[in-house]
C-alpha cells in the first residue's frame, strides 16, 4: 500500500504515505510502545 491510516478509538488521527507513517515517532510510540 502506498498510503496508510492511523486510527485511535475509531477515529482516523493520521494519514499519509505509508513510509512516512512508519517513520513517525508518534506512530511508533502508539503501536510499538517505544
Amino acid at each position: 500500500a502506498d498510503r496508510g491510516y492511523v486510527m485511535e478509538s475509531g477515529i482516523v488521527t493520521m494519514n499519509g504515505e505509508a513510509k512516512a507513517l512508519l517513520d513517525d515517532p508518534r506512530v511508533r510510540a502508539a503501536y510499538l510502545g517505544e
